[in-house]
């Protein structure tokens, strides 16, 4: 019995260690793939653009892999070349190709949140108040440019210019972070940030659209507290909404929000999943799901079965940054 017992401790331990191993081989995977030297995320599905959000995913993982190193760099090179003087955000899109990498000198909420998230994250692991400070700054400068009351709600606009049309807001959900918000409500002790968690999960009870009763990448709220597919992009449950209900779940394993998504992916097999829907018409992808794709589906429908990422050589840069992102969220 003794001798069974010490077998069963040993295999244990030999799965914990296996486990591991693998993410950190995910980990260094995702860097020698889309790191560069300089500390900056290449998005290899997008002419090898970068983005805050690329930053800040990344940022976020070198954080759980207890990557100092790599954190570091990231940071410098994002701090250096996307913050933005003038409101203490950051530039959201970079192309190293054009004569002018920085044409578009807006930020993108869900790339500033990761980086401020990202930084309060290292300050608390590794003691470090300068991380813990420029994380404040971040946060308080994205309730100062991008959060307002509109409709009797608070919400985060997805930037800080282009996005309030005076009679209607434009609103991308897949940038209600909401594990990030509960963090900043901890440390902060601000109720702009409870409220967003709040106002932000009425605000998906009222995103689900069509037959099937999910939410498009975009949706435009009306000051009549109306919300409706926007009409300047698809109606589509697509590549962006795919990470409400990852966030989602971050937040909160057993949120009823999720019964949605585990309705709408229960109608299909799993290889046989459409990779969007357009919830007006109802037509979906002709083509599958896979990647980080099913990876979310994987955590919502069968989050026992998550196993440690692997990134393949043939991945790109959002499918395996869905697959590390479910990878934390699983924790």
């Amino acid at each position: 019995m003794l001798q069974r017992c010490k077998t069963l401790i040993v295999a244990i331990i030999a799965l914990i260690f296996s486990q591991q191993a693998l993410a950190d081989t995910a980990w260094d995977s995702y860097k020698s793939r889309f790191l560069m030297p300089d500390g900056r995320i290449v998005d290899t599905g997008n002419k090898s653009v970068s983005h805050t959000e690329g930053q800040g995913f990344a940022m976020m993982m070198a954080v759980a892999n207890d990557d100092r190193a790599s954190f570091e760099k990231m940071w410098n090179w994002t701090r250096k070349t996307l913050q933005n003087p003038e409101n203490g955000l950051f530039y959201w899109r970079y192309n190293p190709v054009e004569a002018q990498p920085i044409t578009d000198k807006n930020n993108a909420t869900d790339g500033d949140t990761f980086i401020a998230w990202a930084l309060l994250k290292a300050g608390n692991k590794w003691q470090n108040p300068d991380y813990l400070k420029e994380s404040d700054a971040i946060a308080k400068a994205l309730v100062a440019h991008n959060v307002v009351r509109f409709a009797g709600l608070q919400v985060m606009l997805p930037g800080a210019k282009g996005f309030n049309l005076n009679s209607y807001v434009n609103l991308n959900p897949s940038y209600f972070i909401f594990p990030a918000w509960q963090d900043f409500a901890d440390r902060s002790h601000l109720t702009v940030w409870r409220d967003l968690i709040n106002d932000g999960q009425k605000l998906l009870g009222k995103m689900h659209f069509g037959n099937p009763q999910l939410p498009s990448d975009w949706v435009s709220l009306y000051s009549d507290g109306r919300t409706v597919p926007a009409k300047q992009w698809p109606a589509r449950f697509s590549y962006d909404a795919i990470r409400v209900p990852l966030y989602v779940y971050w937040f909160n394993h057993n949120s009823p929000e999720l019964q949605a998504y585990k309705t709408w992916w229960g109608r299909y097999p799993r290889d046989k999943t459409p990779a969007w829907v357009n919830v007006t018409t109802g037509d979906t992808a002709s083509y599958m799901m896979d990647g980080g794709l099913l990876a979310v589906r994987d955590l919502v429908l069968q989050p026992a079965n998550v196993a440690a990422p692997q990134i393949t050589a043939q991945e790109d840069y959002y499918s395996a940054s869905l697959k590390m992102l479910v990878a934390l969220a699983a924790r």
